[in-house]
């Protein structure tokens, strides 16, 4: 009865519009007046900011603070130019320079939220100047910014390496392969897409030299990535003192460079403070719920209902693959994956699924759901970055359903 009720009072809050940290709060009020309504002042202020009380997630600011300082100090430029030297001579140019982008720009930044921000103004205009459809263009752009959760760093893998004491360094390693063929199925869809709109080519190879000096000038860029996963699968540094010394680099890279005066720099601190204070409430209002859900005994409850099907882990990933996506498509990501890690985690364990199977297989499919109805908030975010006004492009980006489909593999 406790947990139908939360279910229900989270629902209402949901339809009515109102921000998901007051409705998780509520809902976790009303679990506390079934266990012991005098519990509400002091479990409630525990569990609020004890789910946010792990040294891990620190990591988490300074990534996304590396991703910000890269854009003011101009780093993202350099990687779009790289791209569009790379594949912006071939049918559909504009389009696989989009792809190609969100490949280099995750490598950084890990977050779907600022891959969109970033590259959404900048590459839907030439996109449409091309020959592409708005709607493809924006759909192609929230599609392709669903890469940043899974090649590292993830600010995803992150979380669920939280709740499940799961190895960061190893979730970083298994995302990088899914990372690369969530592209290359991007790359494919826009070259049929081009293809069948009968876009021409644009321009011709440039030749070596010039793909040198572009390669020279984005490489401060390109090695970051292989300096965060190095570092952590090698045991050099923590998740947390990777992201520090991931920031401090971009930042001394831009100082050199004369790229980053106080402004951008304050521009980019209060840009990740916004972001970053987003998340962080979600995560403690989530953690509170999670609690209740365990004290509920629901993960357990869950577990007793899949155990028939126990020796068959190829059917428990597919139940649990829709079960997440699904909730993705209802509810803000990162309270999603903080309430479904919990009670997915045993299951997994007993069916004999690895920890690091379960974290790309959850994380996977929680992006899927940002370009899905009803909400599709990676198309809210892209409308708003590339000021487009038109009706959600979750229709339009229908396309840019398939890939991450094509790339899921139990």
């Amino acid at each position: 009865m406790m947990t139908l009720t939360m279910f229900a009072v989270f629902l209402a809050h949901v339809l009515l519009g109102l921000p998901l940290f007051i409705a998780l709060l509520t809902t976790a009020a009303v679990g506390f007046l079934f266990v012991d309504p005098a519990m509400i002042p002091r479990m409630m202020p525990q569990q609020f900011f004890g789910g946010i009380n792990a040294f891990s997630l620190m990591a988490i600011p300074l990534f996304i603070l590396a991703g910000n300082l890269m854009n003011t100090s101009r780093l993202t430029d350099r990687l779009m130019t790289l791209a569009r030297l790379l594949v912006g001579h071939l049918r559909g140019g504009m389009g696989h320079v989009n792809v190609v982008s969100s490949v280099f720009f995750a490598g950084v930044n890990g977050s779907a939220v600022a891959d969109t921000s970033a590259l959404g103004s900048l590459l839907v205009p030439p996109m449409r100047k091309e020959g592409y459809s708005t709607a493809f263009a924006a759909g192609l752009t929230a599609g392709s910014s669903l890469i940043g959760p899974i090649i590292p760093p993830s600010i995803f893998m992150i979380l669920y390496a939280s709740l499940t004491n799961t190895s960061v360094g190893d979730l970083f390693l298994a995302g990088v392969i899914p990372g690369l063929l969530l592209g290359a199925a991007f790359m494919a869809m826009n070259a049929w897409y081009a293809r069948r709109r009968g876009l021409e080519k644009r321009g011709s190879w440039p030749g070596g030299a010039e793909l040198g000096r572009a390669t020279l000038g984005a490489l401060p860029a390109l090695i970051a990535p292989f300096i965060i996963v190095a570092g952590i699968v090698m045991g050099l540094v923590t998740p947390t003192e990777s992201g520090a010394l991931t920031a401090l680099y971009v930042a001394l890279y831009g100082l050199a460079m004369g790229n980053l005066g106080p402004r951008d720099f304050w521009r980019a601190i209060v840009e990740t403070t916004r972001l970053t204070g987003a998340i962080f409430i979600i995560m403690a209002a989530s953690a509170t719920v999670s609690w209740l859900l365990s004290y509920a005994q629901v993960p357990s409850q869950f577990v007793e209902l899949l155990t028939p099907y126990i020796e068959q882990p190829v059917l428990i990933l597919l139940l649990l693959s829709a079960i997440t996506f699904v909730t993705g498509m209802f509810m803000e990501e990162v309270s999603a994956l903080m309430l479904l890690t919990p009670i997915f985690a045993p299951v997994a364990m007993m069916a004999g699924i690895d920890p690091v199977h379960l974290g790309i297989i959850i994380t996977l499919n929680i992006t899927i759901a940002l370009i899905t109805p009803p909400w599709e908030p990676a198309c809210s975010w892209q409308r708003r970055s590339a000021g487009w006004r038109s009706p959600p492009c979750s229709a339009p980006s229908g396309p840019s359903w398939s890939p991450p489909c094509w790339c899921w593999q139990p």
